[in-house]
């Protein structure tokens, strides 16, 4: 992208008042980014937009945020950061399904954001000696894998889980809930350095902002919607772990909890979260390998594929068409690339699951066998 269509991008997620949600409406009555800040006539109807109304519209009119986007645009081009925008083809494909996804994502090192295997490790910042063994033996045990961990570097279970994967040379993904001119804490600076050479930085704050309670739960959603799923450690009643697992489970994504001794304050929360359905328990790493079918297995006995395929029927063939095109690729693209509506690619999908000519992963993704 040239660097005007990014200002403007970066103006966008800058209007105060304008979630992400509200923002998607905008750009889609728009007709995209530039004109929300260029079409004076457009402009001026920004009230009819679903979600806006008068008084948004008005704040929106009156605010000038593309000096400061200009500003954080020198920022971005000065640290070498990517600017991942919602429509993007590099936006990260979990997150693209997440309703309330930022949109626009500033990124600090060169970890692919759309690993094969994501896991978020999340968990009390005051956690227990067994908490942190039980973290560290997690990430070991997941290192065949070559799963992604994601975390969010704050103190506790997120900076032991992100340690253990550097020791176990996997990426691992922190989220952070300020812009990338500072880390915080402080002291997990040298790992945050480390990180950005086998892994990333996230953020959706621009440089500068302050901090403000709401950024944490923000950024958690951030969190469970880079992730196939999200595993709590060791967790209090309350705090953001459990405020991620929710957001987990809202994206419809795995949710696992290691339990703990009645009455442990630490184990609270993922007893809870056990009891209420609201997450597998598990014991170990291959529990988790198990739950998400990431361990390797036997080849069923199939058809030949080559007799499979030529049974299939027209639309049939153009999902296969298009998922052979890709490898992965998820049912939003594919229906795109198919010209198909959902429904009847659901549908399709699911009689070749049946016939084992293709195969469901984590994240609505779709493969050949």
């Amino acid at each position: 992208m040239n660097d005007q269509q990014l200002i403007h991008r970066i103006a966008l997620s800058l209007l105060k008042g304008i979630g992400p949600v509200n923002a998607r409406n905008l750009v889609a009555y728009c007709g995209g980014v530039e004109p929300l800040f260029t079409d004076k006539t457009l402009r001026r109807s920004l009230r009819k937009v679903p979600g806006i109304g008068p008084a948004l519209a008005a704040s929106i009119l009156g605010s000038d945020v593309i000096k400061t986007a200009e500003r954080e645009l020198a920022f971005v081009r000065k640290r070498q950061l990517r600017a991942l925008f919602y429509l993007d083809p590099d936006y990260p494909a979990r997150l693209r399904h997440c309703a309330d996804a930022p949109v626009l994502l500033f990124v600090r090192g060169n970890a692919q954001l759309d690993p094969e295997r994501s896991v978020s490790i999340v968990g009390t910042r005051t956690p227990t000696e067994h908490g942190k063994k039980l973290c560290g033996e997690l990430v070991e045990g997941l290192e065949a894998s070559g799963t992604t961990i994601v975390s969010g570097l704050a103190y506790g279970i997120d900076i032991t889980a992100h340690r253990a994967a550097l020791r176990s040379s996997l990426p691992t993904i922190g989220c952070v809930a300020h812009g990338l001119d500072r880390i915080y804490p402080g002291e997990h600076a040298a790992t945050a350095k480390e990180m950005c050479a086998q892994g990333a930085l996230v953020t959706e704050l621009t440089s500068g902002s302050p901090f403000a309670p709401g950024n944490f739960p923000a950024r958690n959603r951030v969190i469970a919607g880079l992730s196939d799923c999200t595993i709590v450690v060791e967790s209090g009643p309350k705090g953001g772990s459990l405020i991620t697992a929710d957001i987990a489970n809202s994206y419809d994504r795995e949710v696992m909890a290691f339990p703990g001794r009645p009455g442990d304050a630490r184990s609270i929360g993922c007893n809870k979260l056990i009891q209420g359905n609201q997450a597998h328990l598990i014991t170990c790493a291959e529990d988790v390998l198990k739950l998400m079918e990431w361990l390797p297995q036997a080849k069923k006995k199939l058809p030949p594929q080559n007799s499979l395929f030529n049974e299939l029927l027209p639309e049939e063939q153009a999902l296969v068409d298009a998922i052979r095109m890709q490898g992965k690729i998820d049912i939003d693209t594919l229906c795109h690339r198919s010209k198909m509506p959902p429904h009847k690619a659901a549908g399709l999908l699911l009689n070749l699951e049946f016939n084992g000519v293709v195969r469901s992963l984590p994240g609505k993704l779709y493969t050949l066998n």
